[in-house]
């Protein structure tokens, strides 16, 4: 079979006392909040990157992670079960909340975290668009460290692959390559790429406007951004991303949702559309009212 390179031997645990285990998973999204906690707070202590004064103080940072939190594990397990799999929860609605057994949706968490936003903006009485250009800003970190732990669980790996960065990842489905590759089925490491573009480029530019360009003089345009670079980044990594298996038959092996001839696209791609739309809307409108 053409050159590929072998899953690493990494345990998705970091150690176990008991009945208790920490899991790489867990300690990127506690690690990705706490630097998006920091980078948060950077932000709303340097009075001069905004016009007048920052919308929030460190403790009101501090105060709304709760509710981010809250947002991103009800609003992520929620969008799972009506996004990806509703007829299996509808028949089984006892494990609609068993978020330990898996099953997160990155545009659920989105939601949650957009209500969590407005609900605090609200009852603060804030900006509701500057209070979201912050949370844009601090997302970055956790994108980047859970997409990593995605690859170190071998987990939401790429379609089968004969390029020579290709991974071999273990376990009978990611195996599974129906024919397709012959030997050992290779597969695009696409965990590592949404970690790049969505953490790594997306995050950077994100952070050049706001600390170098005065970004958060213009309410919504962090958050437009953020919007409208997640989802192009998700598009793109959905051509080498595995669809999900309830998606997959033998007449349609790559999970299209939607047919367009012999192409398609994907629940992610779905997904990411509408926030491709409404990053560029909310762009345009905020560049007019600057």
């Amino acid at each position: 079979m053409p050159a590929a390179i072998p899953f690493p031997d990494v345990s998705p645990e970091i150690f176990s006392i008991g009945g208790f285990a920490l899991r790489w998973y867990a300690l990127a999204y506690i690690v990705g909040i706490l630097i998006g906690w920091r980078i948060a707070v950077a932000a709303v202590t340097r009075p001069a990157i905004w016009t007048g004064d920052p919308v929030m103080t460190p403790k009101q940072v501090e105060d709304l992670l709760t509710g981010i939190i809250l947002g991103v594990i009800l609003g992520g397990r929620i969008g799972y079960v009506l996004f990806y799999q509703p007829g299996y929860y509808l028949q089984n609605p006892g494990e609609i909340l068993a978020v330990w057994q898996g099953g997160m949706a990155f545009h659920g968490g989105f939601i949650g975290v957009g209500v969590a936003i407005v609900l605090f903006s609200w009852r603060n009485k804030l900006h509701v668009g500057s209070v979201a250009d912050v949370l844009a800003l601090a997302t970055a970190p956790a994108l980047l460290l859970g997409r990593v732990s995605n690859f170190v669980n071998a987990e939401l790996w790429g379609r089968p692959s004969d390029a020579p960065w290709a991974v071999i990842f273990p376990g009978q489905a990611a195996q599974d390559c129906a024919g397709i590759l012959p030997g050992l089925c290779a597969r695009h490491p696409s965990q590592l790429y949404e970690a790049a573009l969505e953490g790594i480029v997306l995050g950077a530019l994100l952070l050049y406007l706001a600390f170098r360009r005065g970004a958060f003089k213009t309410p919504w345009l962090l958050t437009a951004l953020f919007f409208a670079g997640y989802g192009v980044a998700r598009f793109i990594v959905e051509f080498f991303r595995q669809a999900d298996a309830q998606f997959i038959t033998a007449e349609n092996p790559w999970g299209h949702v939607i047919a367009i001839g012999p192409a398609g696209i994907t629940m992610g791609q779905l997904l990411s559309l509408p926030m491709i739309i409404i990053g560029v809307a909310l762009f345009v409108w905020a560049r007019r009212r600057a």
